[in-house]
C-alpha cells in the first residue's frame, strides 16, 4: 500500500507557519503542567518544609519519565504515534485536574499523606512526558527542521509563561489571606485548560494541515507504519501499489543499535547538556543560593531568568550564521559548559545576586541553544522510519541526562548533610 500525496511546492509549504504555531503550543503543553508544579515551589516549601519538595518531586518524576520512554523507544516501530501522543496529553490534563481535587479535598493542608499523593501525580506527569516528548520529537523528525525547533522553543516557552504567571500571582495575592494557595489553584486551573487545548489541537487540527499530511504521506511511502492512524484521521486514503509493497528496500531500515552507533556523539551531547543543567536547575537555584535583598522573590527571579534565556537560546539557531553544526565543535562547546559548576559554587558562596542572575541566564541560554543545534542536525540524511526512531532514542538520552543531573543534585544535598 502507498498513500496519495501531492508533491507540488505549494502543497509542501501550505500552512507551514500555522503548523509551526501549533508545534509551539504542543511543545508548551508537553511541560506546562510540570513547570507549573515546579514554579509554585514556594507553596510546596510552605506546605512541606521538611521534605525538600522541589528536589523530591523532580526525583520522582524522572524515573517514571525515563523508564516509560525507554520501553516506548524500544517498541517505537510498533506503536501508534497518534494514540501515544493523545494518551500523553490526556494524562497531563487529568493529572492537572487531580492536583486541584487533592488540594480542595485536603483544604490546602500539608502532611505526609498529601505529599505522597502529590508525588504520585508527579510520577504521572513523568509517564505523560515520556509519551508526548518522545512521540512528538520522533513525529516531527519526519518533517522539516523548523517544526522541531518550534516544538523545542515551546518546551522552553512553557517555563517562561509559568514563571511570568507565578510572579503575577505572587504579586496579586501576596498580601491576601491564603495567597499562596490561591495562586497555586489558579496555576493548576490554567494548566488543565491548556492541556485540554493541546488534546484538541493534536486530535483535530494538526493532522489535517496540508504540510503535515505531505510529510506523513512521504514517511509512509518510505515504510513508516507509525503515521497510519494520523493519515487516516486526516482523510488520506491508501492506494494499492504492488511494486512498493514488494520492494524490500522500502521496509528495510537501520536498527536502533545502528542508528545509535552512527549518532553516538549526538546522544552524548544531549545527555551532557541536561546532566549539567539539572544538577543546577531547579534544586540548587531554589535552595542553595543564600539570602539576598530580593528575599522570597530571589528563587523565583532566578528560575524566571533561566526560563527566559532558555527560550531565547532556542531561537538563536534560526540565524544560520550563528548555528553550530560541526559535530566536534558542538562536543567541545557542550563539555566547556561544565566550567559553570565551580562558577555557580563560588558565586553562591562569595558573589552577589547580580552575578548569580547573570550565570543563571547563561545556563539557560546555552541549554536552549545547544539543544536545538543538536536535535535539528541529527535527523538529516535518514528516511522516515529511521528519523522517528532516532528522535525517540535521543529523547531517551535527554531524559537520562535529566535524571542523572537530578541524582547529582541529590548527592550534593546529602553531602551537605541535608
Amino acid at each position: 500500500m502507498s498513500y496519495q500525496t501531492e508533491t507540488s511546492e505549494a502543497t509542501r509549504n501550505e500552512g507551514k507557519f500555522f503548523a509551526m504555531i501549533i508545534c509551539w503550543l504542543l511543545g508548551n503543553g508537553c511541560l506546562f503542567s510540570w513547570n507549573s508544579m515546579l514554579t509554585i515551589e514556594d507553596y510546596y516549601v510552605y506546605l512541606f518544609p521538611r521534605y525538600h519538595p522541589t528536589r523530591v518531586l523532580t526525583l520522582v518524576y524522572q524515573p517514571f519519565a525515563l523508564g516509560t520512554l525507554a520501553i516506548l523507544a524500544y517498541n517505537e516501530s510498533k506503536i501508534n504515534t497518534r494514540k501515544r501522543n493523545l494518551a500523553g496529553y490526556t494524562l497531563f490534563f487529568l493529572s492537572s485536574l487531580l492536583l486541584i481535587v487533592l488540594d480542595v479535598a485536603t483544604s490546602g493542608r500539608g502532611g505526609i499523606g498529601v505529599f505522597i499523593g502529590i508525588c504520585a501525580i508527579s510520577g504521572a506527569f513523568g509517564v505523560a512526558d515520556a509519551h508526548v516528548q518522545g512521540g512528538m520529537v520522533g513525529d516531527l523528525f519526519l518533517m522539516c527542521p523548523e517544526f522541531t525547533q518550534s516544538f523545542l522553543a515551546g518546551l522552553a516557552a512553557s517555563g517562561v509563561l509559568t514563571s511570568a504567571l507565578r510572579l503575577i500571582t505572587k504579586a496579586a495575592f501576596e498580601n491576601t489571606q491564603d495567597g499562596l494557595r490561591k495562586g497555586a489553584m489558579m496555576f493548576f486551573a490554567i494548566s488543565a485548560f491548556f492541556e485540554l487545548l493541546c488534546v484538541l489541537l493534536y486530535a483535530f487540527i494538526f493532522p489535517k494541515l496540508s504540510i503535515v499530511k505531505y510529510y506523513r504521506s512521504k514517511a509512509a511511502s518510505e515504510g513508516s507504519m507509525t503515521v497510519a492512524a494520523d493519515l487516516a484521521a486526516a482523510g488520506v486514503q491508501k492506494q494499492h501499489d504492488q511494486g512498493a509493497e514488494e520492494d524490500p528496500k522500502l521496509l528495510d531500515r537501520l536498527s536502533n543499535k545502528q542508528l545509535l552507533s552512527q549518532n553516538s556523539d549526538y546522544a552524548i551531547d544531549i545527555f551532557l547538556i541536561y546532566v549539567l543543567t539539572l544538577s543546577i536547575f531547579p534544586g540548587f537555584l531554589s535552595e542553595d543560593t543564600g539570602s539576598h535583598s530580593l528575599g522570597s522573590w530571589y528563587a523565583l527571579v532566578l528560575i524566571a531568568m533561566y526560563n527566559v534565556w532558555d527560550l531565547i537560546g532556542r531561537y538563536v539557531p534560526l540565524v544560520k550564521q550563528l548555528k553550530l553544526t560541526p559535530r566536534k565543535v558542538l562536543m567541545v562547546a557542550i563539555i566547556s559548559r561544565f566550567l559553570l559548576i565551580p562558577a555557580f559554587y563560588f558565586t553562591a558562596k562569595y558573589g552577589d545576586q547580580g552575578w548569580m542572575i547573570m550565570l543563571t541566564s547563561f545556563l539557560g541560554l546555552s541549554n536552549g541553544y545547544l539543544t536545538v543545534c543538536v536535535l535539528t542536525a541529527a535527523p538529516k540524511g535518514y528516511k522516515g522510519p529511521e528519523q522517528n526512531a532516532l528522535g525517540n532514542l535521543l529523547v531517551v538520552f535527554l531524559l537520562g541526562g535529566i535524571f542523572s543531573g537530578v541524582t547529582l543534585d541529590w548527592l550534593w544535598l546529602i553531602g551537605k548533610g541535608w
